[in-house]
């Protein structure tokens, strides 16, 4: 697998392919304001159900308590909440996500809690595609967000 290109300053990629999809806020950024107020994860996610992060963020806690099964489905949730958003956003399943981009990061911390999950559970080739994803959205993801093997 080949790192992707980088974006330049405007988002396009530099060698022709698509440009990067920067998230808007407008989701995201309430979501993490709560968060870092200190409100419940859980409280979060049931106001702003449509944001990836606080389903990340409960996805990370249940993994870091061993709750593999509760993790997975928080996970999945915001990884699936995410891609709705990515395609709002004119991202057609291939293109730079970039995590340097506050607002893509609960989509890119939920990916990455998925990849960790359905490790735990067993599952090893959807683990390795959501950790490709992760990869092929942006290569410094993988490196702030999973476990080095």
């Amino acid at each position: 697998m080949t790192a992707p290109t980088p974006p330049s300053r405007d988002g396009r990629d530099l060698l022709g392919g698509p440009p990067a999809t920067l998230l808007p806020g407008d989701l995201e950024e309430p979501a993490a304001r709560a968060l870092d107020q200190g409100q419940d994860a859980s409280e979060v996610a049931a106001r702003t159900p449509a944001a990836s992060l606080p389903w990340a963020v409960l996805a990370e806690d249940a993994l870091a308590d061993g709750q593999v099964v509760q993790a997975y489905a928080y996970a999945r949730t915001g990884y699936h909440r995410g891609l709705d958003a990515l395609r709002r956003a004119g991202w057609r399943g291939a293109g730079p996500v970039p995590y340097a981009h506050v607002p893509n990061r609960g989509f890119l911390r939920a990916l990455a809690a998925l990849a960790r999950a359905t490790a735990a559970v067993g599952e090893v080739e959807e683990a390795d595609r959501c950790a490709g994803l992760l990869a092929d959205c942006d290569a410094q993801a993988p490196v702030e967000l999973l476990p080095q093997r």
